[in-house]
C-alpha cells in the first residue's frame, strides 16, 4: 500500500507536538482515505503526531468485502529514507518490486521492505475473485545513519506468538514477553497485535523510554480504563513500565512503540527524507524512470508522482 493523495507540501516531524515525556492519554480521530480502490483510515502523521518512535506511517485497511476484480489495485511506485511493514490479518495480496522479488503475503504474516536509497514496488490483489482484506501498514523511518543503505526485501511467514490473560499477542516488531521478532530494523521499536476471541485482560510490560500509542481494529477495548473503538489512536507518551488492556467481547488492536525519534523527517508523497531538495530530485528520477528500476508484472498502471515544484517554499523546513 501507498500514499496516492496529492500533498501539495510535506509532513513536517518537526510540526507536531514533541514527545511529552511523561505519560498521557491522548485521544486522536483517523482520517479516512483511499488507496488503490479500497478505503483506508489513516492515524499517522496526524496534525498532534506525526510520529511514534520511528513509526511514521499508518493505514489501517479495512475489514472490508469486495467484489471480484474490486481488490487491492496499487501500481509501481517509489519509496526511498524508509521501510514499509505490512501485517496482513485477512486477504492476501501479491508483492513485486524492483529488486525482482513476487511474494505473495497471508494471514498472520509480515513483509518488510527497506527502501533505503530507493527502491519501486507494486501492491495488488493475488486473485481476480471476490475477497475480503484487512491488513495494517506502516513505515519506519530510516535513521541518518541507514537511510542511503541498499534496499532489501523480506518476508516473514513465522511470528512469535504469545497467550495472555485471553489475548493471543503476535510479536510483529521488537521484543516483548521474552520473544523477539525477526523482522530487521534500525531504530529501537516495538510491535505487537493483540487479538481477543472473547473476554479477556491482561497488562502489557513497556520499556519506559518508549513512547506508545494503541490502534484498536475490530471491536472495542479498554486501554488504562479508556474505552476504544475502531480507528482512534490513543498515543500514551512515554515513561510507562505496563499497560492494562482488557475487552469483553472479541476485540483486535495494535500497538506501536519505539525511543523517541530524535532527528527531524520530511515525509512527502512516498518519501522520507530530511531536506526539500531530496524529494525534488526523487521525484525527477521517478517520473523520467532514473534510479529506481523497473517493476514487472503487475496489472495495474506505475503511479506518477505528483508535482513537486517549489516544494521548499511551501513551509518545509531546512
Amino acid at each position: 500500500m501507498t500514499n496516492t493523495a496529492p500533498q501539495s507540501a510535506p509532513s513536517d516531524s518537526h510540526d507536531g507536538q514533541p514527545c511529552p515525556g511523561h505519560p498521557v492519554l491522548e485521544r486522536i480521530e483517523t482520517r479516512g482515505a483511499e488507496v488503490g480502490l479500497l478505503p483506508i483510515h489513516r492515524a499517522l502523521p496526524n496534525r498532534q503526531r506525526r510520529m511514534v518512535g520511528a513509526w511514521c506511517f499508518l493505514d489501517h485497511a479495512g475489514p472490508i468485502d469486495y467484489a471480484a476484480g474490486q481488490g487491492l489495485r496499487v501500481g509501481p511506485h517509489p519509496h526511498i529514507g524508509l521501510q514499509t511493514f505490512t501485517w496482513m490479518i485477512e486477504g492476501q495480496i501479491m508483492h513485486r518490486d524492483s529488486l525482482g522479488f513476487e511474494q505473495v503475503i497471508r494471514p498472520g504474516q509480515v513483509n518488510l521492505m527497506t527502501a533505503g536509497r530507493g527502491i519501486a514496488h507494486a501492491e495488488d490483489e493475488a486473485s481476480p475473485e471476490a475477497g475480503r482484506l484487512h491488513a495494517v501498514q506502516l513505515w519506519i523511518a530510516l535513521p541518518e545513519a541507514e537511510r542511503h543503505r541498499e534496499p532489501s526485501f523480506e518476508h516473514y511467514p513465522d511470528l512469535p506468538v504469545i497467550h495472555e490473560g485471553g489475548f493471543r499477542v503476535t510479536v510483529l516488531a521488537g521484543t516483548a514477553f521474552g520473544q523477539r521478532s525477526p523482522a530487521e530494523v534500525f531504530s529501537p521499536l516495538v510491535g505487537l497485535d493483540l487479538a481477543a476471541a472473547g473476554r479477556a485482560s491482561t497488562r502489557l510490560p513497556l520499556e519506559p523510554g518508549f513512547e506508545h500509542a494503541v490502534l484498536v481494529l475490530a471491536g472495542e477495548a479498554r486501554v488504562e480504563g479508556e474505552s476504544l473503538a475502531p480507528d482512534t489512536l490513543l498515543y500514551l507518551g512515554t515513561g510507562r513500565r505496563h499497560l492494562q488492556v482488557e475487552c469483553d467481547a472479541a476485540c483486535r488492536l495494535v500497538l506501536v512503540g519505539g525511543e523517541p525519534f530524535g532527528e527531524e523527517i520530511l515525509l512527502w508523497w512516498n518519501f522520507v527524507a530530511r531536506r526539500p531538495e531530496e524529494m525534488e530530485e526523487a521525484t525527477l528520477a521517478w517520473n523520467e524512470r532514473r534510479r529506481f528500476g523497473e517493476v514487472h508484472g503487475s496489472p495495474s498502471p506505475r503511479l506518477v508522482a505528483p508535482d513537486v515544484a517549489g516544494l521548499h517554499l511551501r513551509g518545509a523546513r531546512r
